[in-house]
């Protein structure tokens, strides 16, 4: 019984030694994954990290595992986080600003291209010599430290970061005596090559020199001046690249109709003097005209018409007191015209308009008319009592 029991016994250990080998072989085929990576001693297994669980003798999974490491990278690199991150366009943990300073390449000055349009007139103020307009501005500039290459980002070449965290021109418009009531954009487009666009809208509120002397057949020309506040001209140079007679045209397309009628746009560029030294300057010079036709048919033919009236009144008789009151009535209607052109004009004008010298005249005329009127009628009342004296002397003396 022993030896049989000892025959059963070894063919039970060489089953299990049987099925322990067949587990072996399938084990070394197909390792289990571990999270720990590999604890073999040997070097037929690689390292275990990343979902890559496959030996080196299956080619198949090997491939599938790494292109699908692949897409991961593929997916971290082509997001514009990983963009920002690269041009260091973030914010720290304190949420401070991480601002570069001004682009340049040793004491070179940044050359930032300004384009202007104009889009509407919304005001022109002469009493208080105000011009007040809707422009879209487009700033351009280069910044070579901000650059990238499209092929480690998926082809990605152009990114909109805020503009908080960008160096961007300290330029202002030397006639505006208002901020801007716009909101500014928070985003900029930033190019692979370094190139920075920023376009802003704004309703300027300017100043600017009326001439009113040809009122309501006025020509005004207004300017908007851009130049840096802090930076002099060996630092930062503005300059323009659009074409101004495209510009033009592309205002009196989408131009709005209003009092005034755009007639030009043109623009120039110079060095001035400042307090802390020289500076560049691109000058904008809006020419506008007046639609003069609603002035002609509300203001100047009404005082011709009062004067044509006033000359009509000849013809009521001097006797009575309607005449001298018909001339009041006119006369007091171009004065209240007069005050209505005083609450257009300003002040402190140079010359009088000639607007202001016609009503003088016709008010002159009516005024001169007047005075005819009442000496006519103290010169008939007097002739009137001379007569009636006569007659009552007559009356006398035909009684005695």
């Amino acid at each position: 019984m022993s030896l049989g029991g000892s025959q059963s016994t070894r063919s039970e250990l060489m089953q299990t030694r049987g099925e322990s080998t067949q587990k072996g072989l399938w084990a070394e085929s197909n390792p289990a994954p571990s999270c720990y990576g590999s604890t073999n001693q040997d070097s037929k297994y690689p390292k275990l990290q990343q979902g890559n669980y496959t030996n080196q003798n299956d080619t198949n999974t090997t491939v599938v595992n790494q292109q699908s490491e692949g897409v991961m990278n593929h997916v971290a690199d082509c997001s514009h986080r990983a963009i920002y991150n690269r041009l260091n366009l973030v914010k720290d943990n304190n949420n401070s600003k991480i601002r570069p300073s001004r682009p340049s390449r040793s004491s070179s000055a940044t050359y930032v291209n300004v384009d202007m349009r104009l889009y509407a007139i919304l005001e022109v103020n002469e009493k208080k010599q105000q011009f007040v307009s809707y422009i879209w501005v487009t700033l351009r500039w280069y910044d070579k430290d901000i650059t990238w290459n499209p092929a480690d980002f998926c082809n990605i070449g152009k990114i909109y970061p805020p503009s908080d965290v960008l160096w961007t021109p300290d330029l202002t418009i030397e006639e505006m005596i208002e901020d801007n009531k716009v909101p500014m954009s928070p985003y900029v487009a930033l190019d692979y090559d370094g190139e920075v666009y920023l376009q802003r809208n704004m309703v300027v509120v300017s100043s600017c020199r009326m001439e009113v002397y040809k009122f309501p057949f006025d020509v005004q020309n207004c300017k908007l001046s851009f130049k840096s506040i802090a930076h002099s001209s060996e630092n930062l140079k503005i300059t323009t690249s659009a074409d101004s007679k495209w510009s033009m045209e592309w205002s009196l397309e989408r131009m709005t109709q209003s009092e005034w009628l755009f007639v030009n746009f043109n623009r120039n560029e110079k060095v001035v003097e400042d307090h802390n030294g020289y500076k560049t300057m691109l000058i904008y010079t809006i020419t506008m005209k007046r639609r003069s036709a609603l002035y002609i048919a509300n203001f100047l033919l009404p005082i011709m018409f009062f004067l044509g009236l006033d000359l009509a009144s000849f013809g009521i008789s001097d006797s009575g007191g309607e005449k001298l009151g018909f001339k009041v009535t006119v006369l007091l209607a171009v004065t209240v015209m007069q005050l209505i052109l005083n609450d257009i004009l300003p002040a402190s004008s140079d010359r009088i308009p000639l607007i202001a010298i016609y009503c003088i005249g016709v008010f002159g005329l009516m005024m001169l008319s007047l005075v005819e009127t009442i000496l006519m009628m103290y010169l008939l009342g007097k002739d009137a009592a001379v007569e009636e004296n006569r007659e009552d002397e007559e009356q006398r003396r035909s009684e005695y």
